[in-house]
C-alpha cells in the first residue's frame, strides 16, 4: 500500500489539530512531518510504525514551531525605517554597555543597589533591603544619592562636541 495514501488522512487530521496551538499553518506542519518521515525512512531503510510514530512526529514538529516562533523576529520589525532596526539595536546595546560601565564605577554600595533596582527579577524594596543588608527606609535616600552621582558622571563623560570650522 502507498505510504502517502495510508498516512495522508491521519497526518492531515493530526496537523490540523496541532497547528493552531503552534501558530503555524497545518500544511507547513504536514510538510515538515513528511520530510522527517522521508529522512528517517531513507536513513533506516524501512518504514516506521505508522500511526504512533506519526502522532509523535506531528507533536514534535509543533513544539519546534512554537520554540522557533518565540526566538524569531519578523523581518518587518527589523526593516530600516521601522521602529527597530539593526542600527538602532546596536546603538541601544552600546548605551547599555556605557550605563553598566558607569554603574560599576560608582562609589560604595551604589553599584550593587542599582543592579538590584534594575534587575529583571523586579525585586521589591523589602527584598532589595534584605539582599543588601540595609534598612528599607534608607533605600530611597541612598538610591537618590547614587542616581545623582551617576547623572553627574554621565554628564561629564558626554561632553559637548568640539566646534569645527567657522563656528569658533
Amino acid at each position: 500500500m502507498d505510504l502517502v495514501t495510508e498516512l495522508g488522512p491521519l497526518l492531515s487530521a493530526e496537523a490540523a489539530a496541532e497547528a493552531p496551538a503552534a501558530g503555524v499553518d497545518p500544511a507547513d506542519l504536514e510538510q515538515a512531518v513528511w520530510l522527517r518521515l522521508l529522512e528517517r525512512d531513507t536513513a533506516a531503510g524501512r518504514t516506521p510504525e505508522a500511526a504512533r510514530w506519526l502522532r509523535r512526529a506531528v507533536r514534535a514538529e509543533a513544539r519546534a514551531a512554537r520554540r522557533r516562533a518565540l526566538r524569531e523576529v519578523p523581518y518587518a520589525a527589523l526593516a530600516p525605517g521601522g521602529e527597530s532596526s539593526p542600527e538602532r539595536a546596536a546603538l541601544e546595546g552600546e548605551e547599555q554597555r556605557v550605563l553598566r560601565s558607569a554603574v560599576a564605577r560608582l562609589p560604595g554600595r551604589c553599584p550593587e543597589l542599582l543592579r538590584a533596582l534594575l534587575s529583571p527579577r523586579d525585586l521589591t524594596y523589602r527584598e532589595i533591603a534584605g539582599e543588601l543588608g540595609i534598612s528599607q527606609g534608607s533605600l530611597g535616600p541612598v538610591r537618590s544619592r547614587c542616581l545623582g552621582c551617576l547623572r553627574r558622571m554621565l554628564a561629564a563623560e558626554v561632553a559637548a562636541p568640539e566646534l569645527r570650522g567657522m563656528e569658533r
